[in-house]
């Protein structure tokens, strides 16, 4: 008789078999609604994208090992049965170590996925999560331009100045090819992404950095990389948000919205701002609003 799989391999088995990469999401979320169906947020048990699922692979593994050296559950079944009750005390406890707000959401929601569970540890109170208290890439990318010990931003410029111009993911910037990169009759300079769940996007290049794009592929092979390589540690996420602000004030002719407070009745171009959510790939008003605009 063959050996029982552990813990975590059972999981992965599990992991494996919610992936679901070639269905849409957004169809599915569509569906719903059809039905007569009202949520906040919304899933339908399965993980659309690669990052996803090493995101939640990641959260669930911590999860699991854990379960294991704190109560000694060593099959899949043991922490299935109990699991309301160690996902509430899981969570707990990093809600007393401090995670942040988004950080425990995140990990409710893999481990509510994972346990196939919507109401998984419902009765643990999640700190709120507020626009003010986001720190990640709020600072301008000028302080990153300074030289250190792990980045030398002399070294990088045509990266800067793409990334600047175009606002692309990490992955997106690493896999584009120069084929990939289009001039249009008029001149302006459009992006052929595929992005998040394998959804494809144009990508407009800010209004006068086409030539800088154009540049970089210039004589170069349609099946070439752009960029053969991209420092771990520059925050590529500054850049899209410097991006997606320019992007806005080119599109609208505005200035940005307020960074605190309400806002007021017909201070936004709404067309502006789902353009602006489009480019970015994220299809949705709210975080472009909240982690891009503002």
């Amino acid at each position: 008789m063959g050996k029982r799989p552990g813990l975590l391999y059972e999981a992965l088995q599990r992991l494996d078999g919610l992936m679901a990469l070639g269905d849409s999401r957004a169809q599915a979320k569509a569906q719903a609604r059809a039905q007569g169906e009202h949520f906040w947020s919304f899933s339908d048990g399965k993980i659309h994208s690669y990052q996803t699922r090493a995101t939640y692979q990641d959260m669930v593994m911590r999860f699991l090992r854990w379960c294991r050296a704190t109560h000694g559950t060593k099959r899949l079944a043991e922490v299935d049965q109990r699991a309301d009750e160690l996902v509430s005390a899981y969570l707990q406890l990093h809600v007393q170590e401090g995670y942040s707000p988004w950080t425990l959401a995140t990990e409710r929601s893999a481990l509510r996925l994972f346990f196939g569970s919507p109401l998984l540890a419902e009765n643990v109170p999640l700190p709120p999560r507020h626009r003010e208290a986001i720190q990640r890439s709020r600072q301008s990318p000028m302080h990153e331009e300074l030289p250190s010990h792990h980045f030398q931003p002399e070294h990088w410029q045509p990266l800067l100045a793409f990334l600047r111009a175009t606002g692309l993911r990490r992955r997106e910037v690493r896999m584009l090819q120069v084929g990939q990169i289009l001039e249009q009759p008029d001149g302006r300079v459009v992006l052929h992404v595929q992005g998040k769940g394998g959804k494809v996007r144009q990508v407009p290049v800010l209004s006068g950095q086409e030539a800088i794009v154009l540049g970089l592929v210039q004589g170069r092979g349609e099946e070439e990389k752009v960029f053969a390589r991209i420092p771990s540690r520059l925050d590529i996420h500054a850049y899209r948000r410097q991006y997606a602000q320019a992007l806005y004030q080119q599109l609208s002719g505005l200035p940005l919205p307020p960074a605190t407070g309400r806002l007021p009745r017909g201070i936004l171009d709404e067309e502006a701002v789902l353009a602006v959510s489009r480019a970015l790939g994220h299809n949705r008003r709210d975080v472009v609003l909240t982690y891009y605009l503002r």
